[in-house]
């Protein structure tokens, strides 16, 4: 993971932010190169870092697409926050003023992840376009590129998704998946499969009988079983199953597991999810999620995967990070002294 987050440093350091190499819209078709079984071949190293967001922000109502003001101040931002990031750190160095980094921003704010010597943050470069169009968020329906409204839980309904459980510091399962390295922290492996700050990259493998898509967060994989039949096992990224339809592959997963953190829905949740190969370096991932006990409505949307600056390393998440015994040590420290402040009192 280090030695990817630094020869990605690198290559910003000396390139500028390049619009140009993205996507131009295309009008004829594009036909995927075949796979040994006939299939369009969807495999290789893939990435959908993107500074677009996954919800729209409010302000720009039903607006999909940006301006190319727009575009290049967010894209100008990020490139400024990588010049800015890449200065050596000198005696006379603020943080306070250290800029944050223009990841998934549409609007005036800023990311709460503000530092120095984030060399390892990768949040992409460019905004999202598909097919060219530079979009305003990943969600396309509803119109307004956000979550719909959630529904009251009613007693009696389907598990609620968590993340969290109990006291914080009770014990090792009462911290979150991603503190204890069992799922990374945002949605990389999905489905739904979204980018974040850094490690958003995928290998895609293609057999006869399943799809494997591995995601260099936590090293994560899943195997999507083609032509199959949903089996009742409550995974962690639910059970998927595929087909091919022409050239896309579609995949609907089921059966979450209810401790799980998927957007806040619950252990029935539906997500269907459409890749299809539609250019040289190009590979459209679509996405629908159902959840009538949470959700008024479906939603949904689009991005474009493009190909990955290398392959993919190996992420060892635990070995050196101390955060998770230091919490667990911190908590027992606290008990033991609240335990001796009440045997004080309670001497005459």
């Amino acid at each position: 993971m280090l030695l990817r987050s630094l020869a990605l440093a690198a290559a910003v350091a000396v390139l500028p932010v390049c619009a140009a190499a993205q996507p131009q819209k295309t009008s004829a078709p594009y036909h995927a190169p075949r796979a040994v079984d006939g299939h369009p071949d969807l495999q290789g190293a893939w990435t959908n870092a993107s500074l677009t967001p996954l919800e729209r922000p409010p302000s720009l109502g039903e607006r999909r697409a940006m301006t190319p003001a727009e575009v290049a101040a967010i894209e100008g931002k990020r490139a400024e926050v990588i010049r800015t990031a890449n200065a050596p750190t000198g005696a006379d160095f603020d943080l306070t003023k250290t800029p944050c980094y223009a990841a998934n921003i549409t609007e005036g704010g800023a990311t709460s992840d503000c530092g120095y010597n984030a060399f390892w943050t990768d949040h992409g470069d460019v905004v999202m376009r598909v097919n060219g169009e530079p979009r305003t968020s990943l969600i396309t329906f509803p119109a307004n590129g956000r979550m719909p409204a959630r529904l009251p839980r009613k007693p009696g309904g389907p598990t609620v998704v968590r993340g969290v459980y109990g006291r914080a510091g009770e014990n090792p399962e009462n911290q979150t998946l991603a503190e204890r390295c069992i799922t990374s922290f945002a949605n990389h492996a999905g489905p739904v499969m979204l980018p974040s700050f850094y490690n958003s990259n995928y290998q895609i493998v293609q057999g006869r009988d399943a799809v494997a898509i591995e995601v260099e967060m936590i090293h994560d994989v899943r195997i999507v079983r083609l032509n199959s039949q949903h089996i009742p096992v409550r995974a962690w990224y639910g059970d998927s199953i595929g087909h091919y339809e022409g050239d896309t592959l579609v995949v609907e997963t089921t059966n979450y597991n209810p401790n799980g953190n998927i957007f806040g829905g619950s252990s029935d949740m539906v997500v269907t999810e459409r890749f299809t190969r539609v250019g040289p370096q190009r590979l459209r991932y679509e996405f629908k999620v159902e959840d009538p006990t949470v959700w008024a409505s479906a939603w949904g949307g689009e991005y474009e995967f493009s190909p990955s600056k290398g392959p993919l390393y190996e992420y060892a998440c635990h070995e050196g990070n101390y955060a998770l015994p230091d919490i667990l040590a911190g908590a027992r420290h606290a008990e033991a002294e609240a335990a001796k402040a009440g045997a004080g009192a309670s001497q005459p």
